[in-house]
């Protein structure tokens, strides 16, 4: 199982602030955000990754028991 936390309005899109995902088949955090764009039908471009509390490109391995954080573009001032 891979854990997937959601920040922001990621909560809002995904019904919630964390996700369990079957790690059947993903090996990369392009695995999991092309998992979570087909299950929930989600634009979530722009977003930044970090696994295990390290920013993570898409390339980034991805494996079993590993927690996968999206974070959302922020604006302020």
């Amino acid at each position: 199982m891979i854990n997937v936390l959601c920040f922001a309005h990621m909560k809002d899109i995904f019904g919630g602030e964390k996700l369990t995902i079957n790690s059947g088949g993903i090996a990369t955090v392009e695995d999991v955000l092309e998992y979570l764009k087909a299950t929930y039908d989600a634009d979530i471009s722009g977003i930044m990754t970090a696994v295990n509390e390290e920013f993570a490109e898409e390339s980034t391995p991805v494996g079993q028991g590993d927690t996968v954080a999206l974070i959302p573009p922020v604006s302020g001032g």
